[in-house]
């Protein structure tokens, strides 16, 4: 069998838990952090209409003012998917995508913010691996002896 056969089997059975770092644990809870709380910032600014955000999406972004709510709606949902361990992996592709398409929308104004966007897309994934065995079975950043 060869070596990522044995980690998928392990992955699949549910026993690659693997040695558990409590401080490793804590660093991706705290890496986690960041995105959730930015994005859960974001999505309430937009749910209630404040002033900076809807100038912003509308003058600066050119999108329109009716988008407000359903965007707000779709982030406060990929950051609650992102934040139930079950559902954590599938809530960071769709953080991912999300922040992705933010970084878009800053690249295609020319805006320098659009850096934030992706740097919190790899502090979501940087986090995710820190405190889950899963993707780092997956994700091996050294090689096992």
């Amino acid at each position: 069998m060869s070596a990522l056969a044995a980690v998928r089997a392990e992955i699949l059975a549910g026993t690659s838990q693997g040695p558990r770092n409590k401080r490793a644990v804590w660093a991706g809870y705290v890496l986690s952090a960041l995105p959730v709380l930015m994005m859960l910032f974001s999505a309430s600014l937009k749910l209630v209409h404040a002033h900076s955000a809807a100038s912003a999406w509308g003058d600066k972004f050119g999108y329109p003012a009716a988008t407000l709510v359903p965007i707000g709606l779709l982030e406060l949902a990929c950051v609650v998917v992102y934040v139930i361990p079950r559902t954590a992996v599938l809530g960071a592709i769709l953080v991912s995508c999300y922040l992705a398409a933010a970084f878009a929308t800053h690249v295609r104004i020319e805006d320098a913010g659009g850096l934030i966007p992706l740097l919190l897309g790899f502090c979501a994934w940087g986090g995710l691996y820190l405190r889950d065995a899963r993707i780092r079975a997956l994700l091996p950043l050294q090689r096992k002896p």
